[in-house]
């Protein structure tokens, strides 16, 4: 399987986004989307007077906080092939089936289990980093890449 994606990706003129960028784009996105939380709770995050009540508020939001991420995820996979993040480092997600940018439903999918990957410890990621491919539990039930742009 390995080297048949290798294959696709010379014949392409593709080459695998390094983890250094896929970490950057990632930590990107994680900013802006908690930057996006704290502004959407604004006024009681900033009441809050203690950490604690922070995590409190914060943990009152985590569905939705969760949808969010999907929907984030999904939109931007679905329409540019990339999140914010990932535009900012230069890569792109593409189907292995089509070598282009993945459909909403490929997307979709790419995202809840993303999602499910971030709950279990972020164990999908590190699947990723010693998969020679570099596909992350999301990637892999996606059928999808992360390619440089």
């Amino acid at each position: 399987m390995n080297e048949e994606i290798n294959k696709r990706l010379y014949q392409e003129g593709m080459t695998l986004a390094p983890i250094k960028k896929r970490g950057m784009a990632f930590f990107i996105d994680e900013m802006l989307l908690s930057l996006l939380l704290i502004i959407a709770l604004g006024d009681s995050f900033f009441d809050a007077k203690t950490v604690e009540e922070m995590i409190i508020l914060t943990n009152t939001f985590v569905l939705e906080y969760m949808a969010v991420k999907v929907v984030y995820q999904a939109f931007f996979v679905m329409q540019y092939g990339a999140t914010l993040g990932k535009i900012v480092m230069k890569i792109r997600v593409i189907e292995l089936g089509t070598m282009q940018k993945p459909n909403v439903v490929v997307a979709l999918n790419r995202a809840v289990v993303r999602v499910i990957s971030e709950m279990m410890f972020y164990l999908g990621f590190v699947w990723g980093v010693m998969d020679p491919t570099r596909q992350t539990w999301h990637d892999k039930s996606a059928k999808t890449l992360v390619v440089n742009a």
